[in-house]
């Protein structure tokens, strides 16, 4: 059946073929151009719903809606194979999945700004163990890397960013570091000196022995606290409730006012702010009672007038600053300087006192003035010598002045007269060379012309030699002006003509023919 067919389809006539090739080709062509739609349609597909783009300042978190299901209390998948929160990130570019099985979030990559610093929080893992802060190796809560200035791609589902300013210590200032975290000091295991100590290592909770200088610093907040301390030179002023006062060695109140200059040594900040405390500490706890210590004991060692006047209130200055000195050192402490501006005694010593004083002041004025007489008595008499000396030393000047302005005038005629001898020797040979330079050039020109007139003679002597006889030579002279000027001449063939004229000048050819 299938040759008999063949048979009847080569049998159709022509007209019937070219139908049956005109449907075959618009089958080709539909389905050329079903084709064309679909593959148009599923590249627009592709492009509108499975392409993921994120730009340079963002990350793309894929949500994965098949696969296996997440344990109990599991938030992010860790394998690609479970549904859920993917932990990997796409960073910038461009990426294509299947919409059927992703799902995706455009966020924005983790930015932390100058200056400051980001702490990480991990939600997801096992739970920390009772009493820890710091998150371990696969377990929640908060990372001890931290972050400094910059951009991290950082799955906003699976960790929290807390951002927080970094510590700064400014110039004239250290840090303080207190350890959060770390073997605590109560610990049996560790040696007795490390419990007992005020000042513990880096790997332990507490006060870190070492500071920080001035700088920037990028320390986690929830495992280090520093506290700036100043290492510029304080002064605390001795007055109001701490004044110091004490009693003297006949039994009165002395109150004593100054001022006490004082700086934090470097090695010993840490120590002395864990063991003391702050500024106010420093100075209720160590200088103040170190100084009214001081003070007490050699105050009862002098009667209240020494400390009016006198050197002892000097020897008290300095015994108190060396005292203070001595004491503070070993605490961590420089004193600078101690200085004592006030004491104050009781009335009745310091009118006694003053009255002495005042006696002794007036005394003093009256010696002054007789100081000051004998001084005036004394500049009259200088005052006397130096208008004599004055008056000497201007007659001598006149003196010296007339003879320098003889010596002077001789010394200038002598040197007018010599000046212009010179000038006459210079003019008479000047003289001399213009006669000799006058003579010379007429001597010249004696000889120019004799040369002149022996050369001309000789041109003219060659001239006539050259023509043989003096006719040949007036003739060319003739030619030689004329000629030039001569346009047109009117002859004629006749011997008697008016060329006969110029006949006798006419030169003659070889055959003798004019």
């Amino acid at each position: 059946m299938m040759n008999n067919f063949f048979f009847d389809d080569q049998a159709q006539p022509s007209s019937q073929k070219k139908k049956v090739r005109l449907n075959q080709t618009g089958m080709v062509a539909a389905a050329f151009l079903l084709l064309c739609v679909a593959s148009v349609g599923v590249a627009v597909f592709v492009w509108s719903f499975c392409r993921i783009e994120p730009r340079a300042d963002q990350v793309a978190v894929l949500i994965r809606k098949t696969g296996n299901d997440l344990p109990s209390g599991q938030i992010i998948a860790t394998s690609p194979e479970q549904k859920g929160i993917q932990l990997e990130l796409l960073a910038e570019g461009r990426y294509f999945r299947n919409p059927y099985t992703w799902s995706w979030e455009i966020a924005r990559v983790v930015d932390i700004p100058a200056g400051k610093l980001g702490i990480v929080t991990r939600l997801f893992g096992e739970d920390l163990p009772q009493g820890e802060v710091i998150a371990r190796v696969g377990t929640k809560g908060i990372q001890s890397e931290v972050l400094r200035p910059g951009k991290y791609r950082i799955n906003p589902y699976a960790y929290n960013v807390q951002l927080f300013d970094a510590t700064t210590i400014q110039p004239g200032r250290v840090g303080v570091v207190t350890s959060l975290t770390g073997t605590d000091v109560l610990n049996s295991s560790l040696p007795t000196e490390k419990v007992n100590s005020f000042l513990v290592d880096k790997e332990m909770k507490g006060v870190i022995a070492e500071v920080l200088d001035p700088g920037t610093y990028y320390l986690h907040p929830y495992m280090y606290n520093v506290v700036e301390v100043n290492l510029q030179s304080q002064r605390f002023e001795l007055s109001g409730m701490d004044v110091i006062n004490f009693l003297t060695l006949d039994g009165f109140t002395v109150d004593v006012e100054g001022t006490i200059e004082y700086a934090l040594q470097r090695d010993q900040a840490a120590l002395l702010t864990h063991r003391v405390g702050d500024m106010d500490d420093i100075i209720k706890k160590i200088i103040l009672p170190r100084a009214r210590g001081f003070s007490r004991i050699e105050g009862s060692k002098h009667p209240a007038i020494n400390f009016i006047v006198g050197e002892t209130r000097q020897k008290f200055q300095s015994d108190l600053e060396a005292h203070l000195r001595e004491k503070c050192a070993s605490w961590g402490l420089d004193i600078n300087a101690v200085l004592v501006s006030k004491i104050t005694v009781p009335d009745a010593i310091a009118s006694i006192s003053r009255d002495r004083e005042m006696a002794v002041q007036e005394s003093k004025k009256y010696d002054q003035q007789i100081e000051q007489a004998k001084s005036k008595a004394e500049l009259v008499k200088q005052e006397m010598l130096a208008e004599q000396n004055k008056e000497k030393v201007q007659a001598d000047t006149i003196r010296i002045r007339s003879v320098i302005n003889a010596d002077q005038g001789q010394a200038v005629r002598v040197i007018a007269a010599q000046k212009e001898l010179e000038v006459a020797k210079l003019r008479r040979e000047a003289a001399v060379f213009q006669a000799d330079a006058i003579r010379l050039q007429a001597e010249g020109e004696r000889d120019a012309i004799a040369k002149r007139n022996e050369a001309e003679a000789a041109v003219v002597a060659g001239k006539v030699k050259a023509f043989r006889t003096g006719s040949n030579l007036a003739r060319y002279t003739l030619y030689e002006k004329i000629a030039p000027r001569i346009d047109t001449i009117f002859s004629n063939d006749t011997e008697d003509g008016l060329g006969a004229v110029f006949k006798a000048y006419l030169p003659q050819d070889k055959e003798g023919v004019k």
